[in-house]
């Protein structure tokens, strides 16, 4: 899959503690704007930050919203837990999304949470879903990458039998628009993360940090590529950039050690409430200026 070269520039609205209108007036005024190529949700089921009780909205069922009043914008999840649903159902999901949008879903994937944030702990026990530990987590991210691309390609009914994933007579129809499949993003900064990454992903997302231990990560990533026999180069470096209103300059610094770093595409991490024109001013005083 070829890549280009050139930084794109997209927006993160987490969809926590805001509205659904706050959310589609940001991502209806980025869709006008050719500068913002991309624009992701998370995918927590409570809040991870602020009121504890707040609200949270269901990450896919907002996509495949957003999706369908949105015309440019390319749209995913950065990134959806592996934990919470069965990969079978989420690539029918997903599949259901590129289609609504026209083919515009880059499909992210990571193993999931955040095992030492008490408020992204608690999502498990409050839903009934199983907590594994992480080496579990990751091995069924491996299987659940496998299955839901052979889902999206394959024209037969399959079986499955993996450790933790295991499906008789699977099969997705319809497929997705994007042949042969929307793009998998997979995130993480965990060397098990990364070893999957290598071989299933074509963008690689890093939740940012310290860019010393970001730039290891990717350094890593290239290590486990040589040893699949897989060009790095094939796979794009993407990071989220926290956004702070108030001081601008210090997110296009920012902004700039990311792209000096090899990072090519930028998610721009945009805090509640959304200001009024807050795409429009994104795209004016940090993209235009990187």
């Amino acid at each position: 899959m070829p890549h280009d070269p050139r930084p794109s520039f997209g927006i993160m609205t987490a969809p926590s503690q805001v509205d659904y209108q706050d959310v589609l007036r940001v991502w209806r005024e980025a869709d006008t704007i050719p500068e913002i190529e991309h624009a992701w949700l998370f995918d927590h089921l409570m809040p991870i930050h602020g009121d504890p009780d707040g609200p949270t909205h269901e990450g896919w069922t907002l996509l495949s919203a957003l999706a369908a009043q949105t015309r440019r914008l390319r749209v995913g999840v950065l990134v959806t837990s592996n934990r919470f649903r069965p990969p079978a159902m989420l690539a029918k999901i997903a599949a259901t999304v590129d289609i609504v949008s026209g083919g515009r879903l880059d499909f992210g994937i990571g193993a999931g949470s955040r095992p030492g944030h008490p408020l992204a702990r608690r999502e498990y026990d409050a839903h009934g879903l199983p907590y594994h530990d992480a080496a579990h987590a990751v091995s069924s991210l491996a299987e659940a990458c496998t299955v839901i691309r052979r889902l999206w390609t394959e024209t037969e009914p399959f079986d499955f039998q993996g450790d933790h994933v295991r499906v008789t007579g699977a099969f997705c129809n319809p497929k997705p628009v994007q042949r042969p499949h929307p793009p998998i993003v997979i995130g993480g900064r965990a060397a098990s993360t990364l070893r999957v990454a290598a071989e299933h992903a074509d963008i690689w997302n890093v939740p940012g940090g310290g860019l010393d231990d970001v730039v290891r990560r990717s350094a890593m990533l290239d290590r486990y590529c040589a040893e699949l026999g897989r060009d790095p180069a094939s796979i794009v470096r993407s990071i989220h950039v926290p956004v702070s209103y108030e001081q601008p300059e210090r997110t296009r610094d920012a902004i700039a050690e990311s792209l000096d770093a090899g990072f090519r595409h930028l998610v721009l991490g945009l805090p509640g409430p959304f200001p009024e024109g807050v795409a429009r001013w994104v795209a004016g005083e940090l993209i235009a200026r990187s």
